[in-house]
């Protein structure tokens, strides 16, 4: 049986009209600017617009407090700053994450320490947390991969047995939801991202969220050189400094951006969850695709990625760089996601540097993390979350290239 020609081999595409242009913006995000323009109000110290939208995050997150910061990276630094984690302690994080999950453990001197990720949904699975916990560790930071809570309930729990504190890496988890509460409070502290391909974004910036009042006059102060929220430091306080903090402070523009922005989050939050559900019904029905498990009590995805696992022995043995080629060759945009972050160079010189500094003779980084290596070398498939927003006729394009590919290697 003869088979329509793949794109890459010099047969016709599946799609060729473009995707959801990202990111999204019209006249109020324009009016936002020129109004904080025109103010002469730029930085936060003089303008409104970074505590109107610190006020309108804590209350769409469901958290009692928010301080705005430049990036996500800086937001898990200041929060680990504030709940005490320092040199010598030991931070429990996914090896399936972005490099600055790890890399703000080190950043403040803590080693990072991996578990593995649940084969079902690629998110942090508790019984290697369970096991990666030593007199050392601190504090655990759960990641909400593509916009999906991991087991919370357990992380929790495991945390309260030993005493430990849980700050939640949402850099891609806006408005997701776990059990009906949306992420960031949960645990003590929570992180969002805002940089340039997150579903609410700015460019760059990032906030910290938390319930706990005593954290967020800590996170205030380190993320405003250490200045204490007292009324009047604005003018008579402004040179006094209660703590070594730093200048983490979100400019007037990204708030006036992020504003506008916030105004159509809920309609797209919709969209994606729609767009989601068509591909895991979809995807579901072809052979050696399947997409990540959603657990029960995860009750909003945000969806900043949508992920799928490919099987290439039910692509006539192809590796999945060859599977990723050919996709892209029928035009649906993919990519393959992360690389296990304990095999980083980066990361693997900065702890060994860290333990030398602190006389450990062993390596946290001798580990085996099968899932997380398999997603990582093998399997993941990831889809930005900008294809979700197109309408279903448009998203059924992703199917048959995939179906198309496997027809033609199947054999």
């Amino acid at each position: 049986m003869a088979h329509e020609q793949l794109a890459i081999a010099g047969g016709v595409p599946i799609r060729t009209a473009p995707w959801p242009a990202w990111p999204v913006w019209d006249e109020r995000e324009e009016r936002q600017l020129l109004e904080t323009l025109r103010s002469g109000r730029w930085g936060m110290i003089g303008g409104g617009k970074v505590r109107a939208f610190e006020e309108a995050w804590a209350a769409f997150q469901q958290a009692g407090h928010c301080v705005c910061v430049v990036n996500g990276t800086a937001a898990l630094e200041v929060a680990l700053r504030a709940i005490g984690v320092g040199p010598g302690d030991e931070v429990i994080v996914p090896p399936y994450t972005f490099i600055a999950t790890p890399a703000a453990a080190l950043l403040v001197g803590a080693v990072p320490v991996f578990a593995d990720i649940d084969p079902e949904t690629y998110e942090l699975d508790v019984a290697t947390v369970q096991a990666a916990i030593t007199p050392r560790t601190r504090a655990i930071v759960p990641v909400h991969v593509a916009g999906c809570p991991p087991d919370m309930d357990g992380i929790l729990a495991i945390a309260a047995e030993h005493g430990l504190r849980v700050v939640e890496d949402a850099a891609q988890a806006h408005g997701a939801a776990w059990r009906g509460r949306r992420v960031g409070a949960l645990g003590d502290l929570g992180t969002f991202s805002f940089q340039a391909s997150k579903n609410l974004n700015a460019g760059e910036g990032g906030a910290i969220v938390t319930d706990d009042e005593e954290l967020y006059q800590r996170v205030w102060s380190l993320h405003n050189v250490g200045r204490a929220q007292t009324p009047g430091w604005r003018t008579s306080g402004s040179y006094r400094h209660e703590i070594l903090g730093f200048n983490y402070r979100m400019t007037e523009f990204q708030a006036a951006i992020l504003l506008a922005q916030l105004t159509r989050l809920e309609e797209q939050m919709a969209c994606r969850e729609a767009g989601a559900a068509y591909l895991d019904r979809a995807l579901g029905e072809v052979p050696g695709i399947r997409p990540l498990r959603r657990d029960p009590r995860v009750t909003s995805h945000a969806h900043h990625l949508y992920v799928f696992r490919y099987d290439a022995l039910a692509f006539g043995g192809h590796p999945r760089e060859e599977f990723l080629a050919a996709l892209r060759a029928e035009g649906v945009p993919c990519g393959p996601g992360y690389v296990p972050l304990h095999h980083a160079p980066a990361i693997r010189s900065e702890v060994t540097a860290l333990c030398r500094r602190l006389g450990r003779t062993d390596d946290p980084l001798a580990c085996h993390l099968p899932v997380a290596e398999r997603a990582g070398y093998d399997e993941g498939v990831w889809l930005t979350q900008n294809l979700l927003l197109a309408d279903a006729g448009d998203l059924a394009n992703i199917p048959r290239a995939i179906e198309k590919i496997r027809e033609a290697w199947g054999e």
